[in-house]
């Protein structure tokens, strides 16, 4: 097993190593470069000249690679194309309301797509499942921008229940974005719940179909025992990489939802680093994604190896 889970980690290294030279290489294929992209008609003369030494642009490209990733493996991205700015310090703020906006929809979200995917599975073709997979049919289906939308329509301008928007500043404390949060939260859990109780459901239905479930009702083992004990905990196993994968997707910022809320999250920042052309955030919003993606994945792989039973013991057969 543990041979196992370091073959996973070095694969993961290779990845992020890989990912970060294709971000760069994507960079660096762009016409002009940050300076240009940034100054437009007044990238000429000595303010293009001090712009460029300012961010090390004046270097070969393999140097300025080396560099740019050891300073990310210490956690130091740069500095903006203002030259000033530490990306570091900006990028760790926004990422704290993302985890922020992350937190809430996954406290909501994962216990009840569980609890749905299980309901369904259980009551298989049954109203109560028809219903529960419409819905999540629907939620899967319709944009994100239009739900955000809607909702926004519905209880911010209608009932006056929620705030339509964010008017809170990126670095104010977590507890200043309650309740104007909750608009974007809810948007985010509907997409989440849909997408996590049709795997549970998926799996759910095949455990209870399996042979050993079936060989459990022979010996008249009660239907709820075999459902808590032995047909959840392998139906939940598959569930682990769905839920990693919205993590990532939730911490890498959900940028349409972001941008209609005006949350001052990781996917604003992208779209307002676009915006302005600022590539060096660009390049570090981006690396920060991939290895997020990467590392919660991975996570998830090596949390799955050591909750399945029937692969630790083969595992420790062949050991």
């Amino acid at each position: 097993m543990l041979e196992l889970i370091v073959k996973r980690l070095a694969l993961g290294a290779v990845t992020v190593w890989l990912v970060s030279v294709v971000i760069f290489a994507g960079i660096e294929a762009l016409p002009g470069d940050a300076c240009t992209a940034y100054l437009e008609r007044d990238a000429q003369g000595k303010l293009l000249e001090n712009c460029r030494q300012s961010l090390g642009l004046d270097r070969p490209a393999v140097t300025r690679y080396l560099d740019w990733a050891g300073s990310a493996l210490r956690g130091d991205f740069g500095v903006s194309v203002d030259g000033e700015t530490r990306i570091t310090a900006e990028v760790a703020l926004r990422v704290k309301n993302s985890i922020l906006l992350a937190a809430g929809a996954l406290a909501v979200g994962v216990p009840l797509a569980i609890f749905l995917g299980v309901f369904a599975g259980l009551y298989r073709d049954r109203p109560a499942d028809i219903v529960v997979s419409t819905l999540a049919i629907l939620a899967m289906t319709i944009p994100e921008f239009v739900a955000a939308t809607v909702l926004v329509l519905v209880f911010a301008i209608w009932l006056g229940w929620l705030p339509a928007v964010v008017l809170t500043p990126a670095d104010a404390p977590a507890l200043d974005f309650f309740p104007e949060f909750v608009p974007a939260a809810i948007v985010l859990t509907m997409v989440m719940v849909a997408h996590i109780m049709r795997m549970v459901r998926s799996s759910v239905i095949e455990v209870m179909a399996s042979d050993f479930v079936q060989m459990a009702h022979l010996k008249g083992v009660p239907y709820w025992r075999i459902v808590f004990r032995h047909a959840l905990p392998s139906a939940l196993l598959p569930a682990i990489n769905v839920v990693a994968l919205t993590v990532a997707w939730l911490l890498g910022g959900v940028v349409v939802v972001e941008v209609v809320f005006n949350y001052p999250g990781l996917g604003r920042m992208m779209i307002d680093a676009i915006s302005d052309r600022n590539l060096p955030v660009i390049q570090a919003i981006t690396l920060l994604v991939a290895v997020t993606y990467v590392g919660v994945n991975l996570a998830a792989d090596i949390l799955s190896i050591l909750l399945n039973p029937r692969l630790r013991t083969r595992l420790g057969r062949g050991a």
